[in-house]
């Protein structure tokens, strides 16, 4: 199990590639936000919230 350092420090990374996928899922509907918006769930799903 990783330190508790390194366990925060990915999850914050985890939230940051969250947001930044939900603003290309955002962006004019294409094939690349269409693909954003499934990794951004997928991604949802899988870690907790930042509340």
């Amino acid at each position: 199990m990783p330190a508790p350092d390194a366990a925060a420090r990915r999850l914050g990374e985890a939230h940051a590639l969250l947001r930044l996928l939900q603003l290309i899922a955002a962006e004019v509907m294409d094939e690349l936000s269409e693909e954003a918006e499934w990794f951004a769930r997928e991604i949802a799903a899988r870690i907790p919230s930042e509340n």
